[in-house]
């Protein structure tokens, strides 16, 4: 008797087996989570991306725009000129996931004075 595959079924991110794991793993990465928000504000090319997203290495921007790509969240679209050009962009599915990651980053923003006032408290004890 087969046994059902991972995708047959119902996902469950509790699960070791389960691969939502390593989809939340993708979109809540510190690089996963900066792309998915400037992409969000929009498209952009490689270097532009790169300037944005301050202090990733291009190894990593590439990996992972691979990744996300493949998750279906960003479209990578080459254009046949020279110098190539190549523009990335959120796909539907990509602007779906970036609004709550999106909220989460900006919520951190706002609320970091009380990040740091609790960290200090924290270490006075």
């Amino acid at each position: 008797m087969n046994e059902p595959s991972l995708l047959d079924r119902m996902p469950d991110v509790y699960d070791r087996m389960c691969p939502s794991r390593a989809v939340l793993e993708h979109v809540t990465s510190r690089w996963g989570v900066l792309v998915l928000v400037a992409l969000s504000e929009r498209g952009y090319r490689f270097s532009e991306l790169r300037r944005r997203v301050a202090g990733v290495s291009e190894k990593m921007l590439a990996q992972t725009l691979q990744t996300l790509e493949r998750d279906g969240f960003v479209l990578r679209e080459a254009h046949p000129v020279i110098p190539p050009r190549v523009d990335y962009s959120l796909t539907p599915l990509g602007e779906e996931v970036a609004r709550p990651v999106s909220e989460l980053a900006h919520w951190v923003e706002s609320r970091m004075c009380a990040v740091a006032e609790a960290r200090e408290a924290y270490d006075a004890r």
